[in-house]
């Protein structure tokens, strides 16, 4: 037999499979979805097995073939499904095939780390094979290869006498702690009749007896109360032995759930939930746009679905946006489903992240709930995909390889036969379009699930408060809410786009502002370190006292930021208690879930963020909302800027007034008739859609054409530019003359990290010969950028036109 072996080398040269020829001592072991260790060239490398024939299906002559030296992996890592998905990507996105398959895999795995058996009940091992089993009880798999002892191994991992675990190495060791077990517990019946006056012993050793199928730990026997000197004499007597045993780590570990029950459903919510569970129960792969406003339940009718999938004996995934919605959104999926649940994000360790990872690929859990990664989740039988916010920009990975979540989940429904449901209170113009078009199923939940009313929502116009002589940052009317609301111990959410204590700094004498040395972008002030700071390369400088172009001391911070706003509200209002959320403050593992908690356990008065604010909290006392600046988002230029203000200035809204007590929403703008602006007052979003759509139509943009972004980079602005011309110049052979292509042009942030940076973007509705021209540049510029460090980025279906 052949394997064909995808090479963990990020090189497009070796972008293909290799055979390799299974010894006849690793057949047993030597299937789709492991890890193996092959020669290539002169070295030892690691590979995945895509796929296994015979030596008639393969072109090579069996003897010139090289033997797989090692398998690293009992069971596959990899799924079938997962090995599958990653050639349709690699071939449609224009990606190395090794590159997706890591993206597959939680990053502990790409540590240095062995596999080995455990034995669960060494009692039950034949007396050659026990012997072979070290003092913490694992047998290394490399070892029991060498022994030729896997295939018996297997046997016996399938009768749950042993099991496979894996020793990380690195940062990621395996949580180990001390557990207690009987040594001998055939003869357990006569021990216990000697113990009979000794209660505290007998009763332990009962208990130990009674629970021998698994690992009883140290710390449990104590939280129950057996006394410590009955475990110590146990132990001396030879009765019982201490030893250690591998744990997973719970990043949730000392939590307290409670149950929570399933709530009565509206009608909005039974006619969403009865159509989406027709779907699953039916195994069709329908996709569904759930379009509910702000508060009208679609996290219930999500737990709901999921129940039904679970009584059906099937899996679940529900994909949520960045860590922000996590702690609140997990909450509410571990009070219902417990256990079942295994949470992914970038907020856990390397190690928590593989334990969650393992659960899922051993069926121990069957609902995920993770950001954009997690729908490569190693599910074998998935009854329901679930993505909320669909429309969020971070389902789009911005770095290679540059995948959407909501195609991969498209994929990964289609495969399982299952409904995928997209959920929005604002739904993306493509995605509502598709709904409109009946390529999408249209499900629209208009109301609040409590018939409590949308907030009102209030615009200032700051043009008008500058005229009046109110140089602060706070309207009159903002300013009279807030205090109204701190002499009530009501809570106001305070929101704005932006980090760090200032804009940039000025130079009040020659206008001089500093720049990033590297990038093409004024720095930031950050006053907790009193520095400058680029957000694009990490360039940090100590903050001037004077300038540094003409020595003028009038060099001070302009704009604001969302510290010196925690300031500016402190001089304002003394007595307020504020809690800052943004990049800064939530930095640190688990600071997210300590200001929510903080927060909602009424410790803080003004919730100050950026745009982690804006999603998923639920919080009763919140009755004030302000956005202090809405015009941050509508003056980039991207052509989606319009639509991502109005999205946000809703999602941002829709924190107050979710309970009994009525919310009020406060927007500082200087651009106050902007339809974004205005449709957010009106809560309309279809008279939004219709106005957009227009103007999408006239410029060519998405969903009325794709786009492709292509970014040429160099170190020189020639040599960037004349690869850009060659990008022009290859795409016009290429595509036809419906298509547009507009550039080279310098893009919009034209250096960064010392880069020169120009852009083509291409138009297209339909071209049958795109995929050969990009497949064509990839390999051209793979080789290009070897020799002289000259990049082109393709991004199919952009986000960040930057």
């Amino acid at each position: 037999m052949i394997a064909q072996v995808i090479v963990d080398v990020a090189a497009k040269s070796v972008d293909r499979t290799f055979d390799y020829l299974i010894p006849d001592d690793l057949k047993d072991v030597v299937q789709p979805g492991v890890r193996v260790l092959v020669p290539f060239g002169p070295r030892k490398i690691q590979g995945y097995v895509m796929q296994i024939v015979s030596d008639e299906q393969s072109d090579i002559e069996i003897h010139r073939l090289k033997p797989i030296f090692e398998v690293k992996d009992i069971q596959p890592e990899l799924t079938e499904e997962l090995v599958k998905l990653s050639e349709w990507y690699s071939h449609y996105f224009v990606s190395k095939r090794i590159s997706i398959l890591e993206v597959m895999l939680p990053s502990a795995i790409k540590a240095k780390y062995t596999k080995a058996f455990s034995a669960k009940h060494p009692e039950q091992l034949p007396e050659y094979l026990r012997l072979r089993f070290n003092q913490d009880g694992l047998y290394p798999y490399k070892a029991a290869q060498n022994q030729e002892d896997v295939a018996t191994l297997l046997t016996l991992m399938k009768q749950g006498i042993v099991e496979e675990v894996t020793l990380l190495s690195q940062h990621t060791t395996k949580k180990k702690q001390r557990a207690v077990r009987v040594i001998h517990p055939d003869m357990g019946d006569s021990i216990l009749m000697d113990l009979e006056k000794k209660q505290k012993q007998y009763e332990l050793l009962a208990f130990l007896l009674d629970e021998q199928h698994r690992s009883v730990l140290l710390r449990e026997l104590k939280d129950m109360n057996f006394s410590t000197s009955a475990i110590n004499t146990l132990e001396r007597n030879g009765i019982i032995e201490k030893y250690d045993v591998v744990v997973e780590r719970d990043p949730y570990e000392g939590r307290v759930f409670e149950q929570e029950h399933k709530r009565q459903l509206t009608e909005e919510q039974q006619e969403a939930f009865d159509q989406i569970n027709r779907a699953a129960a039916s195994h069709q792969a329908e996709t569904f746009l759930l379009h509910g406003v702000t508060g009208s339940g679609k996290t219930e009718v999500y737990l709901q679905i999921i129940d039904q999938v679970l009584e059906r004996q099937q899996e679940a995934m529900m994909l949520v946006p960045e860590i922000a919605l996590t702690p609140q959104m997990v909450q509410r999926f571990k009070s219902r489903f417990g256990d079942e649940v295994a949470v992914l994000h970038s907020g856990l360790s390397h190690g928590e992240r593989y334990d969650e990872w393992q659960k899922i690929r051993d069926g121990r859990a069957r609902v995920s709930v993770g950001a954009r990664s997690s729908v490569f989740a190693p599910f074998k039988n998935l009854g329901v995909i679930i993505i909320d916010e669909e429309h969020e920009a971070t389902y789009k990975q911005e770095d290679y390889p540059r995948y959407h979540a909501r195609e991969i989940a498209e994929w990964r429904s289609r495969y399982h036969h299952c409904p995928l449901v997209l959920g929005s209170a604002t739904p993306s113009l493509e995605s509502y379009a598709r709904a409109t078009r009946k390529v999408y199923t249209l499900l629209s939940m208009p109301t609040r699930v409590n018939n409590q009313q949308l907030p009102e929502v209030k615009i200032r116009d700051m043009r008008d408060e500058l005229a009046n002589g109110n140089r602060s940052i706070f309207s009159e009317d903002l300013a009279v809410a807030i205090e109204d609301r701190l002499q009530k111990q009501e809570q106001v959410v305070l929101f704005l786009n932006r980090r760090g204590y200032a804009s940039f700094m000025l130079c009040r004498d020659c206008g001089h502002v500093p720049q990033c040395p590297n990038c093409d972008i004024s720095m930031t002030y950050h006053k907790t370190t009193h520095e400058l700071k680029c957000h694009y390369c990490g360039y940090h400088e100590p903050a001037p006292f004077q300038c540094p172009s003409c020595g003028s001391e009038h060099i001070q911070q302009m704009g604001t930021g969302t510290q010196r706003v925690e300031e500016l509200i402190q001089e304002r209002f003394p007595s307020a208690r504020i809690i800052r959320m943004d990049v800064d403050t939530t930095s640190k593992k688990g600071s997210h879930e300590k200001l929510l908690k903080a927060f909602g356990d009424g410790k803080g008065d003004i919730l100050l963020g950026t745009q982690m604010i804006a999603k998923g909290l639920d919080f009763p006392n919140i009755t004030l909302v302000g956005v202090l600046n809405a015009d941050t988002m509508l003056n980039l230029p991207d052509f989606r800027s319009s639509e991502r203000t109005y999205q946000l200035l809703t999602q941002v809204a829709g924190r107050a007034g979710r309970h009994e007590k009525t919310g009020e929403v406060i927007i500082q703008t200087y651009n106050p008739d902007h339809y974004a602006v205005q449709d957010v007052q009106a809560n309309n979003y279809l008279a939004f859609y219709e106005k957009e759509m227009q103007f999408r139509q006239l410029a060519k943009y998405p969903p009325y054409f794709f786009l492709i972004n292509f970014t040429v980079t160099h170190e020189k602005m020639k040599v960037a530019l004349q690869a850009a011309t060659h990008v022009h110049q290859t795409l016009l052979q290429h595509v036809t003359e419906k298509a547009f292509i507009l550039g080279p042009a310098p893009a919009a942030l034209s250096r960064i990290n010392n880069e020169y940076r120009f852009q083509i973007l291409l138009k297209y509705k339909h071209e049958p010969g795109l995929i050969d021209a990009l497949r064509y540049l990839d390999d051209y510029y793979h080789e290009r950028y070897e020799q002289e460090k000259l990049a082109l980025r393709i991004d199919i279906g952009p986000y960040m036109m930057m």
